[in-house]
């Protein structure tokens, strides 16, 4: 199975807090779940936790290779650009990751992420959905240590609620 490509400087183990969530669903597709994916407007349909997501110069609705965008999550202001998009092919992995950021340059409420999604067929018509998150920063530091810890429980109600959207539309 594929991993995903870490840029420098966020590479888990060297950050301040890192997740990692985990599906693999039986009758869905990678070409399932991208469109639910690639669209972050499309993304509080199923994700409570995500709102007012919104591009900048003229972009979108689709998300692509070093777009600036934004969306609101658990109530808090990101502003995001992509840095990896790789749409789906055959017998290739599908990826998207983003480097998202909260607050000033320098503050110590700054909060750096790099969010990476990665998607795959797998024999048997499965799909794999993986996650995975590291983060920079004193709030990162903070949430590294909280119990139950909001990321991997986030994140996890993401997978959820994108697996859900996939399977409804694919009954369609």
């Amino acid at each position: 199975m594929h991993a995903i490509n870490w840029p420098d400087g966020f590479l888990p183990g060297f950050t301040d807090n890192f997740c990692s969530n985990e599906m693999i669903v039986a009758n869905l597709t990678t070409q399932d779940i991208w469109p639910l994916l690639s669209k972050p407007a499309v993304w509080s349909t199923y994700y409570q936790n995500s709102a007012n997501a919104r591009f900048y110069d003229d972009k979108g609705p689709e998300l692509e290779q070093d777009v600036r965008f934004y969306f609101e999550t658990f109530g808090f202001p990101v502003e995001a650009r992509v840095t990896e998009y790789v749409a789906p092919a055959q017998n290739e992995a599908a990826r998207i990751s983003w480097h998202g950021w909260a607050g000033e340059e320098g503050s110590d409420e700054r909060l750096d992420v790099l969010h990476a999604w990665l998607i795959e067929d797998l024999p048997g018509n499965r799909v794999r959905i993986l996650t995975q998150e590291t983060q920079k920063g004193k709030p990162a530091v903070a949430l590294a240590k909280a119990k139950p810890n909001p990321m991997i429980n986030g994140h996890q109600d993401w997978l959820d609620g994108l697996v859900k959207a996939a399977l409804a539309n694919r009954v369609l």
